[in-house]
């Protein structure tokens, strides 16, 4: 087992998230449609229900393909459904790496893709879990042949808790008018990251 493994990582989930079940073994049918029934409220409209149900099952289901220690559906209006994703994910150091920098960390998240929308801006921050590099960055998701697609923005943190791991906080987005918002409560909740 990897050495953070032996660590209890937390992070304060904001208002309006739904904690998608990353590891837990339930069924992903009935899971989605009792979150959403909690988000939308008792007496909301059984299609709204209906619909948040699938997106969170589906959000769900994304996550778990990339394996983080928590991952949340941000949801502040159910009927929009979900208006971001939140992630933590852990990396290890290993032969390569032997140690996990900041350093690392800032050329993991700023190395440009094929799907770059516009280069990624990074700034160093000091969290109270450890040093760390916030990076905003742009993708065009399934770009056709003129280059045109969705734009997807995100907001991540590389945060260096210990030299032999790791940690990725990162929110997506595809909202474009809540972006100042929506780094904002990455912000915040990049603050809330404890390990124990």
């Amino acid at each position: 087992m990897p050495e953070f493994s032996a660590s209890t990582v937390r992070m304060q989930a904001p208002d309006d998230a739904v904690s998608l079940p990353v590891r837990e073994l339930v069924d992903l049918d009935s899971w989605a449609a009792d979150a959403a029934r909690l988000r939308v409220g008792q007496g909301g409209d059984a299609r709204l229900i209906e619909a948040l149900a699938a997106e969170l099952r589906e959000a769900a289901l994304d996550a778990r393909g990339r394996g983080p220690v928590t991952a949340l559906s941000y949801v502040p209006e159910p009927r929009l459904g979900e208006l971001a994703r939140i992630e933590l994910s852990a990396l290890v150091a290993d032969d390569t790496y032997p140690t996990m920098t900041v350093d690392l960390l800032h050329r993991y998240l700023t190395t440009p893709t094929a799907g770059s929308f516009r280069p990624p801006e990074a700034e160093l921050r000091d969290l109270p879990v450890g040093p760390a590099v916030r990076v905003r960055h742009a993708y065009v998701q399934e770009p056709d042949r003129d280059g045109s697609g969705t734009v997807l923005e995100t907001c991540a943190y590389g945060i260096v808790p210990d030299e032999e791991w790791g940690l990725v906080l990162l929110t997506s987005w595809r909202a474009l008018a809540h972006t100042d918002a929506l780094c904002a409560l990455t912000d915040s909740v990049a603050r809330t990251v404890t390990v124990s």
